[in-house]
């Protein structure tokens, strides 16, 4: 026997998300040292010894889901500060707060952050090149075990949006510096990649360097790529292309790039995305909050400018591109929950396209694990449960009300269950979740730490966003 393992026997349900996407009734799986030594029956694996045994009576055990954009080490400080009359001028306020931020306060908060994921069933995000102090975020990612992939986000355009501009050969030397400290950082739990921030605040050398540092050091690339109306413009403009065939003109994309959002797309850009490889993750919980037009007609009535056709996501599905899920940032979307990000994707494509089976619960799932692990390059490790793989893994406690009652395991966990009714999560084969509690952390004392934070933050900066209603 290992030194460490374990058994998760008795499970109402495993959702496995295997090649076959079986769903074990009455399954059971072992667990040996980070990774997954069995699958089945209970009653196969009944004489199967462990360490420890977890009784999941009542459960329903699913990978861990996966959140392939969230910006985690500044939002929790001051979420929910800005109203919605804010507008586009909330993102240059999102980073003059942020730069503002000591590593401590970074820690803290990214601690939070994660706390929320892990403690509602993520176990893997990409956090898009946003944290300063990454010895600070590393210092969260060890003690609360999740899995993470991080970067420097860099610019060297001046930019709207108070993002620190460099000089090309900095922000490239930035880019490189990340990969070889962070890369396999934790066991292997972290993983670095190049992020500059997106095509419009970073110059053709910037781009290119960016993917050939990728390539160089077997990591991925990821870009912001939501495109306005007049970022289009400006790249037929100043490209002769659209943004899609612009970043494909500077060889930049493939197979080991990811582009987030994804939004303002027309078919020609699906098409070239399909061609290239490269990978997308889709935002929704930003879209809908920011009002992006994410399931807007993919066939706009003619008009003026640039036709701004959105609601490709069923497009690039059928075009065989690779998606996952993301959530972007606690004060902006303000929720980071990877469960409601895939009931959003699972139901707003329905409306829109007025058809119920436009986003299937299934496909949704698929996008918050499977998918989401294949677009970070992560489908060999982790996003469904078979032996050989990660252990990371959420028990969910279908004996609440929001589970009741349960004929379809994959339709409740889609479309009536959330966070609240995870009981037990596991990252690399260590228990992080136990009966709804964080064990590695004080949660109540971190959360007024963090209150404190966000107030301070708020004082020495200056800025202050009044609240429509009175505050008495």
């Amino acid at each position: 026997m290992p030194a460490t393992s374990i058994k998760i026997e008795n499970a109402r349900y495993i959702i496995t998300m295997d090649g076959s996407r079986r769903i074990i009734r009455n399954g059971a799986v072992v667990i040996e040292g980070s990774r997954i030594a069995q699958v089945g029956k209970s009653a196969e694996l009944a004489s199967v010894a462990a360490k420890r045994v977890i009784d999941a009576d009542g459960m329903v055990l699913a990978p861990g889901m996966v959140n392939g954009h969230l910006h985690v080490s500044y939002a929790h400080a001051t979420r929910g500060i800005f109203p919605d009359s804010l507008g586009p001028d909330y993102l240059p306020n999102v980073f003059r707060l942020q730069s503002a931020m000591t590593a401590d306060e970074e820690y803290l908060t990214s601690l939070l952050g994660i706390t929320e994921l892990l403690k509602y069933g993520t176990t893997t995000f990409l956090d898009p090149g946003s944290t300063k102090f990454l010895d600070a975020g590393l210092r969260a990612y060890e003690q609360s075990g999740c899995r993470v992939i991080v970067g420097a986000h860099v610019t060297d355009i001046p930019n709207p949006v108070n993002l620190p501009v460099y000089e090309t050969a900095e922000a490239v030397a930035a880019v490189e510096r990340v990969i070889r400290d962070y890369d396999g950082a934790l066991d292997g739990r972290v993983r670095a990649w190049a992020m500059p921030f997106s095509p419009n605040f970073a110059t053709p050398r910037l781009l290119r360097e960016s993917k050939r540092l990728a390539d160089r050091h077997g990591v991925s690339l990821t870009l912001h790529f939501n495109n306005s109306a007049s970022y289009v413009q400006s790249s037929l403009r100043e490209n002769g292309t659209r943004p899609a065939q612009y970043l494909d003109s500077l060889g930049v994309l493939d197979q080991n790039v990811v582009l987030s959002h994804a939004l303002g797309l027309d078919q020609s850009e699906v098409e070239t995305l399909a061609r290239t490889g490269a990978k997308v993750v889709a935002v929704p919980t930003a879209a809908v909050k920011s009002g992006f037009g994410m399931t807007a007609s993919p066939n706009p009535p003619p008009g003026p400018g640039v036709n701004m056709p959105g609601g490709l996501l069923p497009e690039m599905l059928d075009a065989g591109i690779t998606v996952g899920l993301g959530t972007d940032a606690g004060n902006n979307s303000n929720l980071i929950e990877t469960n409601r990000a895939m009931y959003l994707i699972a139901v707003l494509y329905k409306d829109a396209r007025r058809s119920s089976s436009a986003i299937t619960a299934e496909t949704a799932l698929e996008l918050a694990t499977i998918g989401g692990a294949q677009s970070l390059g992560l489908g060999g490790e982790t996003g469904s449960i078979e032996p050989g793989k990660k252990a990371d893994l959420a028990l969910y406690d279908t004996r609440r009300a929001e589970w009741a009652t349960l004929f379809n395991p994959v339709n409740s966990l889609v479309y009536n269950a959330d966070g609240r009714s995870v009981h037990t999560v596991i990252v690399d084969g260590r228990v992080v979740v136990q009966n709804h509690t964080p064990l590695f952390v004080d949660e109540p004392a971190l959360i007024a730490e963090v209150q404190a934070i966000g107030e301070n933050l708020l004082a020495r900066t200056g800025l202050s966003f009044p609240q429509p209603w009175p505050v008495v």
